[in-house]
């Protein structure tokens, strides 16, 4: 009989459909290479193909915005958002509006228009990771930028128009509402309990077990009680941790190993099936202008974690118009296939 469930950080009803359960085999018609007969500007030798890098690994010797790299930072060529100016914002009757203010930035994490994310030796994967830390401190070092989202697509189901493996930030000058509602969740229960919400939902979920996709001594990684996908993922720190960008170069090495576990077991039990992979970390303290009392908890009730949703269901009018997902197989049969796959 399929359940309702609720999830506390989200705030939001899932249906969990058990009796459609479908294992991966059921979910083919939506696993589809990028295919593209156009030059790929993210391989070595494309580098005039992007604008200018931003930061790059690099071997000794080599020069900026040509070849000898290992990883590059570079403006998106079709930026959602323009850096140049102030957000302006005011309001027209009811409404408000402001410019299109904010930062947009690919991450190419390879030479290798072959190698996904999950093929990468861990030690480069520790890199990556750590690019991703630093261009995010970086980013909220411009006080305009209120949050900053680091996201992956991986698939053309998933939005990827480039098949080379990538990363994206996009910083805002507003907190987007996903993010804006699992704070407003995390803080309304830190009032409540004086505890982070996200430690209980870990330490539940760890006392558990069944949900549990993998475990290590800084990391878990579980499929969540109310999973909007077959087989989402939440990958968090096991001990209080707001903030990604302030993560040691030990916790980022940790947080690679259990993030590379991850994706392979997916690659292997969902045969590469598109994915989105978000990062949820503590939005920007230091914007101005800010609201009174702005976040002055964050240090104690947030919590920093990572969302993988691989895309193998269709969202159709019933979700659209409910904001009620329908997942056809329950997490704790997700979890279980995937901690029998040998990643």
């Amino acid at each position: 009989m399929s359940e309702l469930r609720h999830d506390p950080l989200n705030r939001r009803w899932v249906i969990i459909a058990g009796e459609r359960a479908e294992r991966p085999s059921d979910f083919e018609l939506m696993v589809k290479p990028v295919e593209t007969a156009e030059p790929c500007p993210f391989c070595d030798g494309h580098e005039a193909e992007t604008p200018p890098e931003i930061f790059a690994l690099r071997a000794p010797g080599s020069l900026p915005n040509g070849p000898g790299w290992s990883l590059r930072v570079v403006p998106n060529s079709y930026p959602a958002l323009a850096i140049e100016g102030a957000a302006d914002r005011r309001g027209v009757g009811v409404y408000d509006r402001m410019h299109g203010l904010g930062a947009h930035e690919v991450i190419i994490e390879s030479p290798s228009h072959e190698l996904d994310l999950a093929d990468q030796p861990i030690e480069h994967l520790a890199l990556v990771v750590r690019t991703w830390r630093d261009r995010i401190a970086d980013l909220m070092r411009d006080v305009r930028f209120k949050y900053v989202l680091l996201f992956k697509n991986h698939g053309a189901p998933a939005g990827a128009t480039v098949r080379h493996s990538h990363a994206q930030i996009i910083a805002t000058p507003v907190i987007p509402r996903a993010v804006a509602v699992e704070l407003e969740a995390c803080r309304s229960h830190h009032e409540l309990k004086e505890r982070c919400l996200i430690c209980d939902i870990v330490a539940q979920e760890v006392e558990d077990g069944r949900r549990i996709v993998a475990l290590s001594e800084s990391f878990v990684a579980f499929a969540p009680y109310a999973s909007r996908f077959p087989f989402e993922t939440v990958i968090a720190p096991r001990r209080h941790h707001h903030e990604f960008s302030q993560t040691t170069d030990g916790g980022l090495h940790a947080f690679a190993a259990i993030l590379s576990d991850v994706l392979r077991r997916l690659k292997l039990l969902l045969r590469d099936a598109p994915y989105n992979f978000v990062l949820h970390t503590a939005p920007n303290t230091n914007v101005v202008p800010r609201r009174a009392s702005y976040f002055t908890t964050l240090e104690y009730d947030w919590h920093w974690h990572v969302e993988i949703l691989p895309r193998l269901t269709r969202v159709a009018g019933f979700e659209w118009g409910t904001e009620f997902h329908i997942n056809p197989t329950p997490p704790e049969e997700a979890a279980r296939l995937l901690r029998e796959v040998e990643p």
